[in-house]
């Protein structure tokens, strides 16, 4: 299991370093100059010079990568254009706040999509699967801004339950302040997922419902509660694992839509603020900490891949 982890380990190196240097060319492809949104726009062609200079703009292409990639090492994403503070002091400032969401939006979707998928495995065909799999349909055809905004007309405008505006409040400070700001958001984004846990582990038990090991199970006078609690889910686990850690990873790397309907403070409302007004150090350091997150959850998952089948190790 070591060796395996090992080799994944070295595998991300590359993809760290080619994924990075996407960001870092990307930010420089855009349209408009950075060092005209650091200078502005009534800056002379000294004060231009003298910023390309500043930031190294003069030096050749793989130089300026690998200096940028240095610093980005040693922790100096660089200072917002906006803001004049650390880049990575921002990033981080916002990173808790979103990391919370993302866990209660996939906790959301677990609690709601696997009961479904297990009553559909179960009674395949029947009156109850096919309600289950309109409702997975429905969850996963309504847009997220439109339901959150039906969910702050009902809880907010309605009810008066819960604040249209979500605040990040840690859980481990204040739990029912917590859960009252993340409520509406988490089952914004997590009802939408819900659907695709539920369809997804749904067509895998199915397909391990009808193998060999099964049929055994059922001759041996095994309930099939036990069948598919037992036998069939541990299989069926091993894909359906990873469509959860990349949904939980989408969300960490930032639920744009989500958080600009609640203004949650979140990572994702932070990158869209830095594209909104150019501010290229911020975006590349909110997308550099992105694809750490989604390389680092794609790790956990292979992790947890040995831990349900130590199979797979040996094949890897």
């Amino acid at each position: 299991m070591i060796g395996a982890i090992l080799r994944r380990l070295l595998q991300i190196v590359p993809v760290l370093l080619l994924a990075s240097a996407g960001i870092w060319a990307m930010i420089y492809a855009v349209p408009g100059s950075p060092v005209g949104a650091i200078v502005g726009e009534n800056a002379t062609a000294e004060q231009v010079r003298a910023a390309i200079v500043r930031l190294g703009l003069d030096q050749p292409v793989a130089a300026q990568y690998w200096a940028w990639l240095g610093r980005a090492l040693h922790g100096d994403l660089g200072l917002s254009i906006q803001s004049r503070e650390p880049v990575l002091a921002l990033v981080t400032g916002r990173l808790p706040a979103t990391l919370q969401l993302g866990v209660a939006a996939t906790l959301v979707g677990l609690v709601l999509g696997v009961p479904v998928a297990l009553a559909s495995a179960a009674w395949p065909g029947s009156w109850l699967d096919r309600v289950l799999s309109g409702w997975s349909a429905l969850a996963l055809g309504v847009p997220t801004f439109w339901l959150g905004l039906l969910l702050i007309l009902l809880f907010t405008v309605q009810l008066h339950w819960l604040p249209s505006v979500a605040a990040y409040v840690p859980v481990w400070e204040q739990p029912v302040a917590a859960l009252r700001n993340l409520l509406l958001p988490a089952l914004t984004l997590g009802l939408y997922v819900s659907g695709v846990f539920a369809r997804f582990l749904r067509a895998s038990l199915l397909g391990e419902m009808g193998r060999d090991y099964i049929r055994t199970a059922r001759a041996k006078g095994l309930r099939e509660r036990d069948v598919i609690g037992r036998q069939a889910m541990r299989n069926a686990l091993l894909p359906f694992v990873t469509v959860v850690g990349l949904m939980t990873a989408t969300f960490v790397g930032g639920s744009v839509v989500t958080e600009t309907v609640f203004t949650y403070p979140g990572l994702g409302r932070l990158l869209l603020q830095a594209i909104g007004v150019r501010d290229y150090p911020l975006i590349q350091g909110c997308l550099l900490v992105i694809l750490v997150i989604f390389v680092l959850t794609n790790l956990a998952v292979d992790v947890l891949y040995l831990a349900i089948d130590p199979r797979t190790g040996a094949r890897q």
